[in-house]
């Protein structure tokens, strides 16, 4: 008698049947296999352990908890806007109490606000491979401060207080790049850019990505909740007109655009990232800078009664940035701001001249207001240096046929159609 062995559709011969067993009646049903049940597999529990090892929970979750931690040292920095309720933090979706007392004494028929993402790209990259410990946890810090300034100049752009920030922290290898350095310093930098701006750090996510992300690598990215202070509407360009100053602030030096170019030039150079500028300064310590973090200056002016007709972060296209509006007019430039060593250093070692570099870069003008007076432009100047920040009224809005930006200094002009981004279009 042969029988199936039910494991892999191998057969087998039976045992031989016990003499002193009851002999089977002839006229019972023999049961059939059903051919709809699964066919065990002996490698399930291999794949299992195969699969969970694709992740490193205990790592992941570590940092986990330093996140939360540092999430913690932020939770009464936002408290005009509202608080975090006792629950705390820790929860697949945390809460927010929001503060609706100041629009209701004003009587604000309308709460606007904003969700902005935004990815910090590469300026976590251009580093050289043997720095320090300290010198690791100095990057990192600046780099918390940086993807802390490409979200929240953003929404300041529009007049927006941060109140909320999210980020989203994917790696392939988290043993590797979730390292004490980057925590301290990182995790540091995140707090004190909050604690600047006045919001708080409420959620966050840090998958690991095996098959999507180069190994040892970390792409940083996150979101921001803001809202218009009460009273306030948002500030959206539609009232830019010809007239109006134009008063450039001042940057550190790259912020958080054009690392691709500057990379590959620091790639190129005998020295790498270790490369001497003029001052004794190393090429990564200039690009990794600390950016500016606008928001309290644009609180500050609208605080003062101060209403801009448009405000501009200017990062990604540089001076294009400028001419955001759709609108045909022509922004000239007359004055301009001190120069970052960092941009002399890559014009001096890049083709293309100021144009390319004033297309590219910020070339350190990091924010723009448009005013409809010049005592306005003056107000904001002042205010700028009493948060230690160097501003001036740099030029004015004038008619045009077409959109295009005058930088007289140069004698360069930018012209609007190598420009497509337009607001109001």
């Amino acid at each position: 008698m042969y029988g199936c062995k039910g494991i892999g559709g191998e057969f087998s011969q039976s045992p031989i049947p016990n003499p002193q067993s009851p002999i089977p009646n002839p006229q019972s049903p023999i049961p059939i296999p059903n051919p709809q049940s699964p066919v065990p597999n002996p490698n399930k529990v291999t794949l299992m352990t195969q699969a969970l090892d694709q992740v490193d929970y205990n790592t992941l979750d570590a940092a986990k908890l330093r996140f939360i931690e540092a999430a913690k040292r932020t939770l009464q920095f936002a408290p005009t806007y509202g608080k975090v309720p006792a629950s705390g933090l820790g929860g697949s979706a945390n809460a927010f109490s929001f503060n609706l007392a100041p629009y209701l004494q004003t009587g604000t028929p309308e709460l606007f606000v904003s969700l902005v993402p935004e990815g910090l790209g590469t300026a976590d990259d251009a580093r050289p491979d043997d720095l320090s410990e300290e010198e690791l946890r100095r990057f990192w810090w600046n780099i918390g401060i940086k993807i802390l300034s490409c979200l929240t100049n953003d929404a300041a752009s529009s007049g927006m207080q941060t109140v909320l920030l999210g980020l989203y922290l994917p790696s392939s290898t988290p043993e590797s790049v979730f390292t004490p350095a980057f925590l301290d310093g990182f995790l540091d930098g995140v707090v004190e850019g909050c604690k600047r701006i006045g919001c708080v750090y409420i959620s966050g996510e840090t998958p690991q990505l095996k098959t999507k992300m180069i190994p040892g690598r970390l792409d940083i990215a996150g979101s921001v909740f803001g809202v218009m202070p009460p009273g306030v509407t948002p500030i959206d360009g539609t009232r830019l007109a010809e007239g109006n100053a134009i008063v450039l602030v001042e940057s550190t030096g790259l912020h958080e655009n054009g690392f691709t170019p500057v990379r590959k030039l620091a790639e190129s150079l005998p020295d790498g990232y270790r490369t001497k500028l003029p001052s004794g300064q190393e090429l990564w310590a200039a690009m990794n800078a600390a950016s500016h973090l606008y928001t309290p200056l644009v609180q500050a002016v609208l605080s003062e009664g101060i209403r801009p007709t448009a405000m501009e972060n200017i990062t990604g296209h540089g001076w294009q940035k400028l001419m955001r509006s759709a609108k045909p007019l022509r922004y000239v430039i007359e004055k301009l701001l001190p120069v970052p060593e960092i941009f002399q250093f890559v014009e001096s070692q890049l083709e293309g001249g100021k144009e390319m570099m004033l297309s590219v870069f910020n070339y350190g003008a990091g924010f723009a207001f448009y005013t409809e007076t010049e005592q306005d432009g003056e107000r904001i100047v002042q205010l700028a240096k009493e948060q230690g920040l160097t501003a001036a009224i740099a030029g004015r809005v004038e008619a045009s046929p077409t959109r295009e930006v005058v930088i007289t200094p140069f004698n360069i002009t930018l012209k609007g159609e190598s420009f497509g981004i337009a607001r109001g279009a």
